[in-house]
């Protein structure tokens, strides 16, 4: 059986297990708030303890606590930042709307962590100083996605796309057919198809530096409603400088700060650009998946790494596990954009009361497309075989070719050759020379696929 001690708050006495280290606020929170057994991400932590740890060093450099408390604060939120003590942040995601029981709940880890019998660290007068919950959790939000994005999903992306073009490389002179609305259309490589998805991924990379710069301006220092009360003015500028040296990454002091408390926009922002790379990767999903099809009665046109077995029933059946995992992350992301964008519209007055799960979808949506983007690359896109047979076969056959010869013969005579080829299944070549006076040569010519492939019709020497 669980033994408990007994702790104090504003509130009176509580019942708090032994040997946790928060305090009676956090299990007021716990006893409040059994909804769903989500709790906040291990990234939203690692922030709180950066947060708790900076503020600390900003508040001892202006003259407000003292060089021991700033020590065992900043040692007790090493612990906090490395994971050591996730066990001990069990509140449940939705919360309290401002995040506030998360924040003391940091608090008290740290006051318990910290505190000795020479020194006691008091989790609002030290760990809390100069801060409100309704700064820090808004900081904490911006700051463990500013590091997610550029420590885990940039270098996924970049590493993603990498590994579409050294395929491209590969099999930058292997002709396919093109397809618009499902259809057989004109020829290209497969390299210009991998370059493509390397291209999008490569501009998506763009989009989220570019949201990051908004991102990674923090309203700490605004403490309860943007004007600073109970901080030092000069706190969160110095803040900032702090966190930059200790992540490595660069943040600023917002300069209004009622911005970053009472709205949520520039995550809003950040959340769509996510949504963005989601509907890319749901492309290129779909993409393999259909190349993949078959073996026999679909396209057909790769063969897809075998991952695992396919079927419970269908002995010798193989998926494409990959692609269809990444399909569900891409909806999932796309699910947690439309949550942050309801989230972000309840900025009420000066607060946001949704920051907990805008958090929580916020960083879930980084993780996941951090990391199936690069078991897509390396497990499924890196190793996977061209068929190319099938591939040669059908962009032989292909009527749509007799586009190439639109310029010399006409639309309206392309159009009755291609109908013709269709209808009887015969080669384009085959009903050109009945239809034309142009040579087997000459069509073979112009009916090049590689040549098709690189563009439009070239200048004329005079």
């Amino acid at each position: 059986m669980t033994e408990y001690r007994i702790e104090k708050d504003s509130m009176g006495e509580l019942q708090v297990p032994v040997n946790a280290l928060y305090g009676a606020q956090t299990q007021r929170a716990i006893n409040n708030f059994p909804v769903s057994d989500l709790t906040m991400p291990r990234e939203f932590i690692k922030a709180l303890g950066l947060i708790k740890s900076a503020a600390a060093e900003a508040n001892t450099a202006l003259g407000h606590m003292d060089s021991a408390i700033c020590e065992a604060v900043q040692q007790a939120a090493l612990k906090v930042q490395s994971g050591e003590v996730d066990q001990h942040f069990p509140i449940d995601v939705f919360q309290t709307g401002s995040g506030t029981s998360s924040n003391m709940n940091c608090n008290e880890v740290i006051s318990h962590l910290a505190s000795t019998e020479q020194l006691f660290i008091h989790p609002n007068d030290h760990v809390n100083m100069g801060q409100s919950s309704n700064d820090v959790i808004p900081t904490a939000i911006a700051v463990s996605c500013v590091l997610n994005v550029t420590e885990a999903l940039i270098p996924a992306l970049r590493d993603f796309a990498a590994v579409c073009r050294h395929k491209a490389d590969e099999l930058s002179a292997v002709v396919k057919t093109g397809r618009t609305h499902l259809m057989d259309a004109m020829p290209v490589t497969f390299g210009q198809e991998l370059t493509t998805w390397a291209s999008t991924v490569e501009t998506n990379i763009e989009r989220l530096e570019d949201t990051l710069k908004r991102v990674a301006q923090l309203p700490q220092g605004g403490t309860a409603v943007g004007t600073g009360v109970n901080a030092d003015v000069r706190f969160g500028a110095l803040f900032a400088e702090k966190l930059t040296v200790q992540t490595g990454v660069t943040f600023s002091s917002m300069p209004n700060k009622f911005d970053g408390i009472s709205a949520q926009d520039n995550i809003v922002e950040l959340s769509g650009q996510l949504k963005v790379v989601a509907t890319t990767f749901m492309k290129v999903a779909n993409d393999l998946r259909w190349m993949n099809s078959g073996p026999l009665a679909g396209i057909g046109e790769i063969e897809l790494p075998a991952l695992q077995p396919g079927s419970s029933i269908m002995p010798g059946k193989v998926n494409p596990v990959l692609p269809e995992a990444m399909a569900m992350v891409c909806a999932q992301v796309m699910g947690n954009d439309a949550t942050v964008t309801v989230a972000g519209q309840s900025g009420n007055f000066q607060l946001n009361v949704m920051l907990p799960v805008i958090a929580y979808n916020v960083l879930q949506s980084i993780h996941i497309l951090s990391t199936c983007s690069r078991e897509l690359a390396h497990n499924s896109i890196k190793g996977f075989k061209v068929n190319h047979e099938a591939v040669s076969e059908n962009v032989g056959k292909n009527p749509i070719l007799v586009t190439a010869l639109n310029a010399v013969i006409g639309y309206d005579l392309g159009a009755k050759i291609a109908k013709q080829a269709y209808k009887e299944k015969r080669s384009v070549l085959d009903v050109t020379l009945e239809n034309t006076d142009l040579t087997e040569q000459q069509i073979k010519e112009i009916l090049d696929p590689i040549k098709l492939t690189t563009g439009g019709i070239e200048e004329k020497q005079s």
